[in-house]
């Protein structure tokens, strides 16, 4: 049985200016999400993983590329198809391609950029607005900066319902409590105010305030990284059995991969902005392929400190590692399931690789 796909992103691209450069925070991204699964995106701090999430939800216009929700396009660029359209034009100026190719490429790319601004503005609408807040939720990575100070922990937890239109105070006041419960609070805390709170009691209500909407897909921006290793643990089973019980679909984005092997079905590794393997939570950590992925499992602490004690770091060095003079990079699928950023002779070395290790 073929499952579904829920969220598509296709060549994300989110770039920032700085002054006169170009930060490239995420550069042609692509992946699938199933619906009911839990995908991980794991990477070190400041390779693009928060602003992936943030593009997908639209607090971020994208740059290019497009996300695709439930087969609509939520979110689209514009910039792949202006670059195509120059391009295009420098080609015809020297003698590259006919004018025929020229005018060509620049109607289907202005094409292009006119259906995607079609799209972009069918959900900036008040409607489409209210859809994708009904269906996919944001777990922010710190408690207290994403609660309201102002607000009570009922306030902060209707606050979805009252924009969705509910006005029945009674029937809000049930489905808060109701919630409270289920995220390991209680109805007490309802009155109570964010400041009051421990760091792991914060994230609850932070978890609350999503899931009361009932959404189809939440995005949890490292929801455990500040807090304490016990809280953690609870942190993470609580998701997990909201998973399992409410049928969500969860892209749970963190750095630790050790967590994430625990809580997720397949696993993207990022790196400064680009995604350099995809596969199964299982056959990541068996058959790791890319040195940045291998550096990144060499760091997780292991429990036994005999091992520990012999345990070696592996340093990932871009310019040392890989050869890229005579040929880029592209996703490859090394074996089904399991793609990795690689150029032809890279990809040929895995696939041995691979083939040795399962004799």
């Amino acid at each position: 049985m073929e499952k579904e796909v829920l969220l598509s992103v296709k060549n994300l691209q989110q770039y920032f200016k700085l002054g006169k450069r170009e930060l490239k925070a995420v550069d042609n991204v692509s992946f699938d999400i199933y619906k009911g699964e839990v995908f991980g995106l794991v990477g070190e701090s400041g390779c693009g993983k928060t602003t992936t999430g943030r593009s997908i939800i639209r607090l971020y216009d994208i740059t290019g590329g497009s996300v695709y929700y439930k087969g609509e396009r939520i979110c689209a660029g514009t910039r792949s198809y202006k670059d195509a359209i120059r391009k295009a034009r420098k080609d015809y100026k020297e003698n590259k391609i006919s004018q025929t190719e020229r005018d060509r490429i620049i109607a289907e790319n202005r094409a292009e950029i006119k259906a995607a601004v079609a799209d972009h503005n069918k959900w900036s609408r008040t409607q489409g607005k209210n859809q994708l807040t009904n269906e996919i939720q944001m777990i922010f990575q710190d408690p207290i900066a994403s609660l309201d100070p102002r607000m009570t922990v009922r306030d902060i937890i209707a606050e979805g319902l009252i924009i969705r239109g509910i006005k029945d105070k009674a029937y809000i006041d049930e489905q808060v409590y109701k919630i409270l419960e289920t995220v390991g609070l209680v109805q007490e805390h309802a009155s109570r105010y964010p400041h009051e709170f421990s760091g792991g009691q914060r994230q609850r209500i932070g978890i609350a305030r999503a899931v009361i909407m009932n959404p189809e897909l939440i995005i949890a921006d490292e929801p455990i990284s500040a807090l304490d290793v016990s809280i953690q643990a609870q942190v993470i089973n609580l998701l997990n059995d909201l998973s399992e019980k409410m049928g969500l679909t969860i892209m749970f984005i963190a750095h630790d991969l050790a967590v994430v092997k625990y809580f997720s079905t397949r696993i993207a590794v990022m790196y400064f902005g680009r995604i350099v393997e995809l596969g199964t939570s299982d056959e990541l950590f068996a058959h790791p392929f890319h040195p940045y992925t291998r550096s990144l499992l060499s760091a997780i602490p292991l429990p036994d400190p005999i091992t520990e004690k012999s345990r070696k770091r592996i340093v990932y060095n871009p310019m040392m590692d890989h050869d890229y003079s005579k040929e880029e990079p592209t996703m490859r699928e090394v074996y089904p399931g399991h793609y990795v950023l690689c150029n032809t002779e890279e990809f040929e070395k895995y696939r041995a690789e691979y083939e040795n290790a399962a004799k």
